[in-house]
């Protein structure tokens, strides 16, 4: 049977990342896979072509934008891309796997739109922005200035919460959890 896709966006320090590794881990019987995004930045650490990303050359990215093979994609900085290509979600739906994109707000609003009522869309909400300033904060990886540009971006990425088809407020994280699993449950079937 062919797998659906999950789409999951949020502001960063939203918990977004730890409610999707959640759900993966610990509910195999969902049959979750990440979709492997496309990125044109070098690898980080342990990172592998194929397994985490595939890395392109920015050149090679923009020729499969150029031939209509992105689902979504996004140029974050100059020549610093990130995109899905339709022929992997593909693949991965094809082999059983329900697809999860964890993604940006504007590619999960494209996705959703090309695969429609195939593919469930999630933004995972916080309480509010100052709950997010301290969650940022609290994560002690930031200088003060990029805290604030996640903030400001975050202001315009909840402006896309309504576009969605489920908003779970990360007020506490185990609430948050259940209530992204009982979603998928539901529309998984």
């Amino acid at each position: 049977m062919k797998g659906k896709l999950i789409i999951v966006s949020a502001p960063s320090g939203s918990g977004k990342s730890t409610i999707v590794r959640w759900l993966m881990e610990q509910h195999p019987e969902l049959k979750l896979y990440f979709s492997v995004s496309c990125t044109s930045r070098q690898p980080r650490g342990t990172e592998q072509d194929g397994v985490d990303y595939f890395f392109l050359q920015p050149d090679e990215f923009r020729q499969k934008i150029a031939n209509g093979e992105f689902l979504e994609y996004e140029e974050v900085y100059t020549d610093r891309f990130y995109g899905t290509l339709k022929a992997q979600v593909e693949r991965q739906r094809e082999a059983g796997q329900n697809v999860v994109f964890d993604v940006d707000v504007k590619g999960g609003v494209n996705i959703k739109k090309y695969y429609g009522d195939e593919a469930m869309s999630l933004f995972i909400q916080p309480p509010s922005v100052e709950e997010l300033r301290r969650r940022l904060e609290g994560r002690a990886t930031d200088t003060p200035e990029a805290i604030q540009q996640r903030l400001d971006k975050a202001e315009y990425e909840l402006t896309f919460a309504p576009k969605f088809d489920h908003i779970v407020v990360n007020d506490d994280l185990e609430t948050a959890k259940q209530e992204a699993l009982r979603l998928l449950k539901d529309f998984l079937g």
